[in-house]
């Protein structure tokens, strides 16, 4: 039985609704947005097809199409894509499209071939520049591939790209061969919007559970409360339900269909999207698909007003084509609302929709434009102008998307690139061998420079301090600074000679300043002298040294202020008499009773502190000064080596305590213990609170030691 004829009035009711719904619905229908694109028909030619690299020349990227054997039969990469996972096939569609499915095959080659893919992640780009991940909409992005080489395997991408050029990266659980075809499947992408700006979607509060109503595909940037940069849920094609809390599809949590606000407070309020277009088109019309469920606080704006710009770099139209909704839609269905925009010029457009409710619910946008300088709505964007055409990589290396005319540029690049860094590693080492050639030449004088004779009465006290002349008159060097005038001198009630022949003093313990300067001592200065000769005194063999430092009382610790821990200046003993006597034990000083006071300076190996001794009448008799009055309180001079100091270090440290703990004279400072417990390495010495004869000799009364 033949299919009868509709009467003439039903087919031409039939045909004006198809129309009008091409005309004023233009919400992209995705059913209808499947076609191939091109790779298997070969309407995408080979200069749009690149890849990370190619096993060979019959392996490059142009045989990578589904359904072809060309070559060897597919697009194999030269290194492993396990377990880095950066070798790719990239695709150019020439213009933006949205990409719904995808379809890939393994390499077969009549039966030689096993390599294939057991899945593959994709990235996007709608300008060439910017590479996107793709995510589903659970935030996904690996997609299951082949089972065998000759299968093909079709993946739906929901959410469908919006993109110009693809890249399909394979996967692999293990080291191994993989091999591609490929096909993509999608349309054109009519509407030419590039992206959208709008406010975060909020949550809605309801029982029994909170719906959110964010825009969860969005692919741009998110900064605080805004989102630009990108496409999402109101250009995905997807219309969402009369009941906004369900969804068309499964699995997902209530609201996704939609993106909300919620009403904030002031006058006239309204939410703010902005829309970016590739170029400068013509708009019809502006048609927002919105939810209308009054019954849980929805409604549909009230108003609209659109402004226009023709370039990033004009200004806003002053004049906005507004749009206005008579009255309350009492329908709670969801609609598609029309927005007249009268065929105004523009690349960027502006609306602010009025709220008339406590919630306004938009789950699509889509403009009914076309190419400005005419055209049927809707027309095809412009395409890009069409890249070089790359030539074809040799056998294992990468293929390269830029033609042949950079190849000098890159090498130039790389070259330059390479001698500046062999230039960068020569200042290194240069840097290195010097610092280690001063590094020897700073680390200590030696023995012989640093020499001090303390010689018994009627000999010359010859002081040679690594000035570099020779032995002459002497040279004192002057401290840094001095924080107070030099102590007087006084007649001393008994003056201690220093008539132990033992002593031969090696180094300088807190005397030697860092950056010190040695100056000659003034006209009239002569050197000092034991027995009276060639310093035109007295001959009674008396030492002329008799005079010691009155304690004046604004002296500061100076002489600690400046010294190094074991650098430059340290006493040792070396016996200049026969036989001499063993080395005491050196006498343990109890941690516990220190108490920090203050810094005094810092060296290379560690630190000079000032602390305070804890009933210092109860120390024995070594750790303690024999004239220490009861009740007055003893501070100390602590030497503290630090904990990584190196074993050269840490010998020289003992050795300083060790020649210190032999020295017995009422003239130089004593040591009164050492601590080498649990802790830090610390001597402990007298505190020299009035300086010490170096700084005193350096200074303005110098001179008058006679």
């Amino acid at each position: 039985m033949g299919v009868l004829p509709l009467p003439l009035p039903l087919l031409l009711l039939a045909a004006g609704t198809q129309a009008s719904g091409l005309q004023l619905d233009g919400h992209l229908d995705l059913g209808r947005c499947r076609f191939a694109l091109g790779m298997e028909d070969g309407s995408i030619p080979d200069s749009r097809l690149s890849a990370s690299s190619a096993w060979s020349d019959s392996t490059a990227a142009r045989h990578g199409r589904l359904g072809r054997s060309d070559g060897d039969g597919a697009w194999c990469p030269a290194g492993p894509v396990f377990p880095e996972e950066e070798e790719f096939l990239e695709v150019d569609l020439g213009r933006l499209h949205v990409v719904t499915l995808v379809g890939t095959q393994g390499r077969h080659a009549g039966g030689h071939g096993r390599e294939f893919a057991r899945a593959y992640r994709l990235r996007y780009s709608r300008d060439r520049h910017r590479w996107l991940r793709w995510r589903d909409r659970w935030g996904a992005e690996v997609i299951g591939g082949n089972e065998d080489p000759e299968g093909v395997v079709l993946k739906d991408l929901a959410p469908p790209p919006v993109a110009r050029a693809l890249r399909v990266y394979p996967r692999a659980p293990r080291a191994m061969s993989v091999c591609l075809r490929l096909e993509l499947y999608g349309c054109p992408w009519e509407a030419g919007l590039l992206s959208y700006t709008a406010p975060r979607g909020q949550v809605m509060a309801l029982d029994p559970a909170p719906v959110v109503l964010n825009d969860s595909t969005y692919d741009g940037y998110s900064v605080g409360p805004l989102q630009f940069g990108g496409l999402g849920q109101l250009a995905d094609g997807v219309l969402g339900l009369d009941d906004f809390v369900r969804s068309r599809e499964r699995r997902l949590w209530p609201g996704y269909d939609y993106v909300g606000w919620r009403r904030p407070p002031g006058p006239r309020p309204h939410v703010e999207l902005e829309f970016e277009f590739e170029g400068l088109r013509t708009f019809r019309a502006m048609q927002v698909h919105c939810n209308n469920m009054h019954t849980r606080g929805v409604s549909i704006f009230g108003e609209v007003e659109c402004r226009f710009k023709r370039s990033l770099a004009t200004a806003w139209e002053p004049t906005p084509a507004t749009h206005s909704l008579a009255g309350a839609v009492k329908d709670p269905s969801a609609r598609s609302v029309t927005v007249s925009l009268g065929g105004r010029q523009a690349r960027f457009i502006q609306c602010h929709f009025f709220f008339t409710g406590e919630w306004m619910l938009f789950s699509e946008i889509t403009f009914v434009s076309g190419e400005s300088g005419g055209g049927a709505i809707t027309a095809p964007c412009r395409p890009p102008p069409p890249m070089a055409a790359p030539g074809e990589p040799k056998p294992g290396q990468p293929v390269a998307k830029a033609d042949h005319s950079h190849t000098s540029i890159l090498i130039g690049c790389l070259v330059a690139i390479i001698l500046l860094l062999l230039g960068v590693i020569f200042l290194i080492l240069w840097r290195q061998y010097w610092k280690k050639i001063l590094g020897k030449a700073q680390r200590r004088p030696s023995e012989d420079e640093l020499r001090v004779q303390l010689s018994v009465p009627g000999d010359t006290i010859v002081i040679n301090n690594a000035t570099g002349v020779g032995r002459g008159p002497p040279r004192y060097e002057r401290g840094r600074t001095l924080l107070a005038p030099p102590p007087q001198l006084i007649p001393p009630p008994a003056a201690a000679p220093l008539a132990n022949p033992a002593y031969r003093l090696l180094l300088a313990t807190y005397a030697q300043p860092m950056g010190g300067l040695a100056r000659a001592p003034p006209d009239g200065a002569k050197p000092i002298n034991t027995d009276g000769k060639g310093g035109g005194g007295g001959g009674d063999g008396e030492p002329r040294l008799q005079a010691h430092l009155a304690p004046p009382s604004d002296m500061t610790a100076g002489a600690y202020a400046e010294a190094d821990v074991t650098g430059g200046s340290a006493y040792a003993v070396a016996g200049p008499s026969p036989g001499p006597a063993p080395s005491p034990a050196l006498p343990a000083f109890p941690r516990r009773r220190l108490r920090f006071r203050e810094k005094l300076g810092e060296g290379q190996f560690g630190e000079v502190l000032l602390c305070e001794v804890e009933d210092p009448q109860a120390l024995p008799p070594l750790s303690r000064p024999p004239d220490l009055p009861r009740g007055r309180p003893l501070l100390v001079a602590v030497k503290v080596l630090r904990p990584d100091a190196t074993k050269n270090a840490r010998r020289d440290f003992l050795q300083e305590a060790r020649t210190l703990g032999r020295l017995r004279d009422p003239n130089i400072v004593r040591l009164l213990g050492v601590c080498a417990g649990a802790g830090p390495l610390c001597i402990i010495t007298e505190y020299m609170e009035h300086g010490d004869l170096h700084q005193f000799l350096g200074g303005p009364r110098g001179p008058a030691l006679r």
